[in-house]
């Protein structure tokens, strides 16, 4: 048996929302849209990874997800370009990622970084 993907399923009554952040402003696709599910993606490249944390690093909240981007400060021009609150950071961090956190339409924290 092998693992082939992981999928964080997040539950909203308005599976619309998602669209600003996730396809909008990071530019993820809609890889499925069942109505009741809406799933974003990118068919280039996805990893299997699953983190389990006591907190987020550097004292911080454990985030509910991270996504891992090509241009942090360019993904965080996005996100504060449409409104949505930035929590934690730009910080370069001691481990090798410049990140931040922000909230996504459904309050989750959402860890934005980049290897550097």
């Amino acid at each position: 048996m092998k693992v082939k993907r992981i999928v964080a399923n997040i539950k909203t009554q308005d599976i619309t929302a998602a669209k600003s952040f996730y396809q909008d402003v990071l530019g993820l696709e809609l890889l499925m849209d069942h109505g009741w599910i809406g799933t974003y993606g990118s068919d280039e490249e996805m990893s299997i990874q699953i983190s389990f944390a006591s907190q987020g690093g550097s004292g911080t909240p454990t985030p509910d997800l991270s996504i891992e981007v090509d241009d942090v400060d360019d993904a965080l021009e996005r996100m504060k370009k449409a409104g949505f609150p930035i929590q934690y950071g730009p910080i370069d961090e001691p481990w090798g990622v410049r990140r931040f956190y922000v909230r996504d339409p459904f309050g989750r924290l959402i860890n934005i970084l980049a290897h550097v």
